[in-house]
């Protein structure tokens, strides 16, 4: 991690225990909002209005959060609007890395060889992680956000012309059963997956453990008992925030978190779902089963001997396939002009 601006040791999977030994994400240190007029947000200061061109994702397509980023781009159809760079997906002593691997590339706009260069280069004293996504503003050479559910909102509603307006992700009529279903999932499955992966001890796996298939039991029920998305008859953000860990869950939770008592394949409802999901225009284009699977299976603490295994069988994700999407894994180096998503 970062120390006032300066890299400290060695990249680590656990951020912080709590009092049972139980995984603590870190809070995400760059918090403005893009808006319309360029007004301030929620947190932050003013002054990054929505332009077309003006601001770049840096994403790594290992990770959930920053794919929540990703799908809300394609979704909302931002493609032409936000560019966007794909980091390696091996995390290495030093954390996310620009190029290396296969579909990652340099940073389009500086030397740089490590993301938390950005971090610094936004905020010299910086102190804490360096994680995706990124939000960053071209025009100031400077963050603008970190926090995924925060970026995914901006993506929603800041952009006016700009995207698409007959998709909205977030209505109005629906928001209180939204910010409920988000309260509940998050911390039994989204992070429950991580708390489970990342427990140092038996009492914080075993609850962490109950708190994932108690959720997914309880989402199966749900799509069981009808209705196409988690909210209303359309999609919103809590499928995005949904659907970013179920379609890891076989590829990596299951094995490498130890999230074994059965594998999502195993609920009708929730594997139907999984492909309505990515039948949506754009969203199978964010999903690389390979840089999911080398990532996971980079961290040294939960795989010392760094062997990716060479299942699962995902129905609908062909890894082959996947690895070799032309739309995602194409070069987009500074003079292309083109996206990695």
């Amino acid at each position: 991690m970062l120390v006032n601006g300066t890299w400290s040791e060695n990249w680590q999977p656990v951020q912080g225990t709590d009092a049972k030994g139980g995984f603590v994400r870190q809070s995400s240190g760059f918090r403005h909002w893009i808006t319309p007029d360029g007004s301030a947000g929620p947190s932050g200061e003013a002054g990054f209005a929505a332009e077309a061109g003006r601001y770049h994702l840096y994403v790594a397509l290992i990770c959930p959060w920053a794919s929540r980023t990703l799908m809300a781009r394609k979704i909302k159809g931002l493609d032409a609007a936000i560019s966007v760079s794909v980091l390696s997906p091996v995390l290495g002593s030093q954390g996310w890395e620009f190029g290396g691997y296969p579909g990652s590339e340099a940073d389009p706009f500086s030397p740089a060889r490590h993301l938390h260069e950005l971090y610094t280069r936004a905020d010299p004293g910086y102190t804490g992680r360096a994680t995706v996504p990124v939000l960053w503003d071209k025009q100031r050479g400077t963050i603008v956000n970190n926090e995924s559910a925060e970026i995914l909102r901006m993506l929603n509603s800041a952009f006016g012309d700009l995207a698409r307006h007959d998709i909205d992700l977030y209505p109005e009529a629906l928001r209180p059963e939204i910010d409920a279903l988000n309260a509940e999932i998050y911390p039994r499955l989204n992070n429950g997956v991580y708390r489970a992966g990342f427990a140092t001890t038996q009492e914080a796996y075993d609850e962490a453990f109950a708190d994932v298939f108690g959720m997914l039991e309880a989402l199966e029920r749900r799509f069981a008992a009808g209705g196409a998305f988690l909210v209303g008859d359309a999609v919103t953000e809590a499928d995005i925030r949904l659907f970013v860990t179920l379609v890891r869950f076989d590829a990596a939770y299951h094995g490498l978190f130890k999230c074994n008592l059965r594998r999502l394949s195993d609920y009708p409802a929730l594997s139907a779902y999984l492909a309505r999901m990515l039948a949506l225009p754009g969203v199978r284009e964010t999903v690389n089963i390979d840089h999911i699977k080398a990532g996971y299976y980079s961290i040294k603490s939960l795989n010392p001997s760094g062997i990716v295994p060479l299942g699962p069988d995902l129905p609908g994700l062909d890894p082959v396939q996947l690895t070799a999407q032309t739309g995602l894994l194409q070069s987009t180096g500074p003079a292309s002009g083109k996206d990695m998503a």
